[in-house]
């Protein structure tokens, strides 16, 4: 089954925590959610969960804000571009958490517990030792209104817990799994409160998810087991809940969760080594849903008119590294060469910002053949930073010698000296009629020219390559080659 598209408005959420790098998973989870906001012109909120204060790190929050800008995953709403339901930091709305918690007291909903940190550190292990469930017991449940008057009076420190009902069972419609149920009896007392007045994920998610008045709930389905406390907190408030959507795991290719241990999770890391957004939300696109007519390179733009929640995946994606490099690369080929050219120098910056007319010049050469961005320089130094490193073994490839190397190289010379125009097309055609006259293969005598010219063995397209080094670079190459080659010699190093 499958969850309809609302008719009206839908309003929907990310919520990553502030704990690091922003993760990939949350780009996932997000493109589907902005996906409903577009399609029924809804909005698209970012909600900061920090409230788990022991795990912040400083400047994740901002990095948050970037990775999904660099994507093009602009939210209509958050802490940074405000909105009817701000604040949207949890740690700014703690009030909130509090009166909600209190009004569940009064209600009998929920229930103080006086446990100490030591208390439950005993149970839990007698209840591996019994290989019993883990949960709490609900002792405090039980507490005496005069008693829990004496605890508070003695200041001793107190959570506040969930009353879930010891019998029946939790039911929810999932928008693509359909109905799902726990037994009450499996659902813990889960603390809603902790003693320092901040809320459990579980309380401040309901509260602000009613406040932001969200519609749909969109998010991984590691959270299919917390949902029945959800539903039952949105129940002991009398509130109305939101559909809820679990979405299939990213998955390491072994089936497991993705992980940074299997696979990149940092979207900063996609984007440092050079994938381009298109292309990253390209596959995140597939890994959760298929275009009606399978096509598999699409832009955002086309995924959005084309979204059918009927079309979402149940199954876990796995999240193949090499399809996505190789979706890149067909994302940089379609690029427009002066698109191209600004993303390379966007990218890389020095030293290639400071010639960006022999960027425009390379970059032809470079674009048919990288998949990242980051590939950019193993194929376009040559033209910046020379070539002389290499050793003089490549300059004679076998079945060659070094003296027909050094004759392919002295006729190298002369072509390139008086070549008419110092273009591609001339310099090939008069190099392949030198090879023949000397009787050997294109191959093997083309790489020795693309060596000298190149530096490796593997390179851009050789004569375009001298093309753009012009007449007077070309030259001193071929000459350079050649005194590398009879110092080889000279010393016995050569082949």
């Amino acid at each position: 089954m499958a969850f309809q598209l609302p008719a009206g408005p839908a309003r929907v959420r990310v919520a990553p925590s502030p704990t690091g790098d922003p993760h990939v998973g949350t780009a996932y989870v997000a493109l589907f959610n902005k996906a409903v906001a577009v399609r029924t012109g809804g909005q698209f909120i970012l909600r900061i969960e920090d409230t788990d204060r022991s795990r912040y790190v400083e400047g994740a929050e901002r990095m948050i804000f970037e990775a999904l800008r660099w994507l093009g995953l602009d939210y209509d709403e958050g802490p940074d571009v405000g909105g009817p339901c701000a604040p949207y930091r949890q740690s700014e709305r703690t009030a909130l958490y509090r009166e909600a918690a209190e009004r569940l007291l009064a209600t009998g909903k929920a229930y103080r517990c006086f446990c100490t940190p030591e208390r439950l550190a005993e149970l839990r292990a007698a209840q591996r030792r019994d290989r019993r469930p883990p949960g709490y017991d609900g002792r405090c449940r039980a507490l005496a209104a005069a008693e829990v008057e004496r605890l508070l009076a003695a200041g001793t420190p107190w959570t506040v817990r969930l009353a879930v009902p010891r019998t029946g069972t939790t039911r929810f419609e999932d928008g693509l799994r359909g109905p799902i149920q726990f037994e009450n009896s499996e659902i813990d007392d889960q603390v809603l409160l902790k003693s320092d007045g901040h809320p459990t994920y579980h309380l401040a998610n309901v509260v602000d998810d009613h406040a932001m008045r969200i519609t749909h709930v969109i998010r991984a389905e590691e959270w299919i087991s917390s949902t029945p406390k959800h539903v039952l907190l949105y129940e002991a408030f009398g509130w109305p809940p939101p559909v809820f959507v679990h979405l299939p795991l990213l998955r390491n290719a072994d089936r497991s969760k993705i992980s940074k241990r299997k696979n990149p999770v940092s979207l900063l890391w996609y984007r440092e080594q050079g994938f381009l957004p298109e292309a990253l939300l390209n596959f995140l696109a597939l890994m959760g849903h298929s275009m009606p007519d399978e096509r598999e390179i699409f832009s955002l733009e086309e995924f959005y008119a084309e979204f059918d929640p009927g079309r979402l995946k149940t199954t876990g994606p796995v999240f193949d590294l090499a399809k996505l490099q190789w979706l890149n690369g067909e994302w940089i080929r379609r690029l427009p060469p002066q698109e191209f050219v600004r993303r390379v120098l966007a990218h890389h910056g020095e030293p290639y910002a400071r010639r960006p007319e022999l960027v425009a010049r390379v970059a032809p050469l470079v674009q048919p053949r990288i998949r990242t961005l980051a590939e950019w320089p193993s194929y376009a130094d040559t033209f910046f930073r020379g070539c002389s490193d290499y050793e003089a073994a490549l300059l004679v490839p076998k079945p060659l010698d070094a003296a027909m190397a050094r004759q392919l190289l002295e006729q190298a010379q002369q072509i390139a000296a008086r070549a008419e125009p110092f273009a591609a097309a001339v310099l090939e055609q008069q190099a392949r009629e030198a090879v023949a006259k000397l009787g050997c293969k294109v191959g093997p005598a083309f790489m020795v020219l693309r060596v000298a010219i190149t530096g490796a063995r593997v390179s851009p397209p050789l004569f375009e390559s001298m093309e753009v080094l012009g007449r007077e670079e070309t030259l001193a190459r071929l000459q350079a080659a050649l005194a590398k080659l009879a110092t080889a010699e000279a010393t016995g190093t050569g082949s």
